[in-house]
């Protein structure tokens, strides 16, 4: 868990009263942490420490690969023998032998690793072989295929392995399918060459993308975790706010902007800021299941932020063979109107809860934590000026690394080494092996690696998929069957139509066909995200459901996008939504109101990715001039998406100046909606549906409702 907690770092005390968790929540919370990450073991002594060293060599073999050029067949295949090798010993086989090494953990561990050594032994003939493998070749590829299985089942649950596994029966039976699933059928020796040994399988995009960023960025991560980034991000917050009951919740939106780029993980950020923030929440009058609902709806964001995004957003550069750079540059508006959102949803929150005679005591001041700190931001902006010199993600994020390394020991607290270590004294064999080997630097590249463990099995399992779909060409006919049902509806629309004496033309059954189509692509997507993680939702929905969407003319970077940000409803979705659980775990609420109650928060920001599908000015959004436009172009877009949200934002809060009546709220998310389609007329009826709300908020006798006596859960 990338949760920005720094032990040894000795930064000033956090603002307001740290809440101090019941042992049942702690439990709880765990339980929801693992749910997600998967319950590891804990162990001390020679194993412990052996364990480390592994960890900390990996990590170190992979900042070596950012700088040196390692083949790809023998890095990616390196890279899984490694991953597995630790989950196997780190994840248990089933909770009731945590903490409990045994003999076919390290069988299994072994097998892991021995996918590498043969590789190694067969060397370029392996790679020039995969038309004809020969009886090994298959049987690694299955032993393969299987140890993938086993552990995606310890770290991410069955689910993930009942989706492979139906995959895999797809690519044998196809032969035997109705149309338009026939295919013509894949025995055990094409498939174990497929994925195996060609970058078509568990060794293509994903597992690229896992190798050369993602565990750069979890040991990134890691760096600032424990030279105490993290707390200060925590912190900043808490004193740039204030110390007044309205501010609450706006600690909490800037927080989790802070703490969830670097982090990228939606639980932990929930927990690391809930713990901390839920006493000054409760101080402002949030009741619990509001309360965990904006927690959630802020960890949420660290998914999608810049400059980190989640896990996905790397390989969304990977798949559409774009620069990095270019997806955050992508992310930046969407990020942009979605915390705006949550800050409009806060400040009506302030109005409906009071809390106005609640004072949080805030002890630190801003301007000594930048003066004192300040440096913490710099590996943050590394990472984008290194990109924007002209660096690769890979190269880019090594340096941010060895910024944050470098910068930590501008203050004793926050250095990754201790400063004893350069004394003479400290440089003595045995005190320098000490030094090192308790130190935060060791932490962090230990952790770097153990962070990451669940995404790297989690990326190479679903190669698996990516492998089978790519060979039985499932994802155009996927997307044939969805346009085909998205024609029936639309023909029905234009039916209804002609039944009332109206004549629509082509362009609106075309248009009619594409909403559709991205309705179908979105429900698709929340669904796979129910069963499986972020990272894998965007994988399957990136092979199977975007080509319907290019189909149509969307451009694939919109279709990525936009499948990228429904696969991230995922995370606070029943029945896998850990992020409101967690929260809702932490304030003593109920989980599904909680649940419904993060919804509310984020529902005004995924409108927003029908914007840059359903229209081809859309795209603006993405800081893309749309074809035929200009740059006024994308600003028109962008305003008109400014004012949507702010409408939507107060609509579903259902509050303005004062609580609105059932006919203002519907104005306002009417008035939203109509925003977000980009043409005169929508506009024009949105803005009117806006005004007419406002006019009679202001219409309506009598002062501003006072918060309300008893607060609603």
């Amino acid at each position: 868990m990338q949760a920005d907690r720094a032990p040894g770092a000795q930064l000033p005390a956090r603002a307001g009263d740290p809440l101090v968790l019941s042992e049942d929540t702690e439990k709880k919370v765990t339980e929801l942490i693992e749910a997600e990450e998967g319950a590891t073991h804990r162990f001390g002594g020679w194993l412990g420490g052996f364990l480390t060293l592994v960890a900390i060599g990996v990590s170190l073999f992979h900042l070596y690969g950012a700088i040196e050029v390692i083949p790809a067949q023998f890095f990616r295949t390196a890279h899984v023998a490694l991953v597995l090798f630790l989950a196997f010993l780190l994840y248990p086989v089933a909770r009731r032998y945590r903490n409990r090494m045994m003999w076919w953990d390290w069988l299994f561990a072994l097998a892991g690793l021995s996918t590498l050594v043969y590789v190694l032994v067969e060397g370029w003939d392996f790679a020039y072989r995969n038309i004809a493998p020969t009886t090994m070749d298959v049987v690694m590829g299955w032993v393969l295929v299987l140890l993938l299985l086993e552990a995606t089942r310890r770290t991410t649950g069955w689910v993930m392995v009942f989706v492979i596994s139906v995959f895999l029966v797809y690519a044998f039976v196809g032969p035997w399918l109705p149309q338009p699933w026939t295919h013509r059928g894949y025995d055990l020796s094409r498939l174990a060459a497929t994925l195996y040994m060609t970058v078509d399988g568990v060794y293509g995009t994903a597992v690229d993308v896992s190798s050369s960023l993602i565990i750069l960025f979890c040991i990134y991560g890691a760096f600032l975790q424990f030279s105490g980034a993290g707390k200060f991000f925590l912190d900043f917050s808490f004193a740039a706010m204030g110390s007044k009951p309205t501010n609450a919740g706006r600690t909490v939106v800037l927080s989790s902007f802070l703490l969830g780029g670097p982090s990228g993980s939606g639980v932990a950020t929930t927990v690391t800021i809930g713990s901390v923030a839920y006493p000054m929440l409760k101080k402002a009058g949030y009741p619990p299941n509001p309360a965990g609902g904006l927690l959630a709806a802020g960890g949420l964001g660290a998914i999608i932020s810049p400059p980190v995004l989640g896990a996905a957003a790397f390989i969304i550069a990977e798949f559409l063979r774009i620069s990095y750079l270019d997806v955050i540059q992508m992310a930046i508006i969407p990020t942009i109107l979605y915390y705006l959102s949550l800050f409009l949803m806060v400040e009506f929150d302030a109005r409906k809860y009071g809390g106005t005679n609640a004072v949080v005591e805030n002890p630190l001041s801003v301007w000594h934590l930048l003066r004192t700190y300040w440096f913490h931001f710099l590996s943050l902006v590394a990472i984008v000026l290194y990109m924007m010199w002209g660096y690769s993600p890979t190269a880019s994020v090594f340096w941010a690394i060895v910024t944050a390394f470098a910068v930590s020991f501008l203050h004793r607290d926050c250095a990754l080494l201790p400063y004893a270590m350069f004394s003479p004294s400290g440089l003595r064999p045995t005190a320098l092996w000490a030094n090192l080997r308790d130190s935060q630097l060791a932490l962090a590249l230990r952790e770097g690696t153990a962070g990451m463990l669940n995404v790297g099995v989690t990326c190479a399992a679903a190669g698996i998929i990516v492998g089978i779909v790519t060979l039985t060409g499932l994802g155009l006919k996927f997307s044939s069957i969805v346009i085909g049902y998205a024609e029936v509806f639309a023909g029905g629309v234009v039916a209804a139509f002609q039944a009332v004496g109206l004549s629509p033309g082509e362009a609106v059954f075309a248009n009619t066909r594409l909403l559709f189509t991205t309705i179908f692509t979105a429900l698709i997507v929340w669904i796979v995200g129910l069963a499986v993680p972020v990272t894998a939702s965007y994988i399957i929905c990136a092979v199977v459901a975007a080509p319907a969407l290019t189909k149509l003319g969307v451009p694939d970077y919109a279709a990525h996008m936009f499948i990228f940000y429904y696969a991230v409803l995922s995370e606070v979705s029943p029945p896998t939504a850990l992020s409101p659980f967690a929260a809702a775990a932490i304030t003593g609420g109920d989980a599904y109101r909680t649940t419904l109650q993060s919804w509310k928060y984020v529902m005004p920001a995924f409108v927003v990715p029908f914007m840059f599908v359903l229209d081809p000015a859309g795209v603006g959004l993405l800081l893309r001039v749309p074809a035929g436009g200009d740059w006024l172009d994308v600003a028109w877009v962008c305003a008109t998406a400014l004012i949507g949200i702010c409408a939507l934002a107060a609509g579903v809060q259902g509050w303005l100046r004062r609580r609105t009546e059932p006919l203002e709220r519907w104005l306002l998310i009417g008035g939203g909606v109509l925003m977000m389609f980009m043409s005169t007329t929508t506009d024009v009826l949105g803005v009117a549906c806006i005004v007419a709300a406002v006019a009679i908020q202001f219409i309506r006798r009598g002062p501003d409702d006072p918060a309300p006596g008893t607060r609603p859960a």
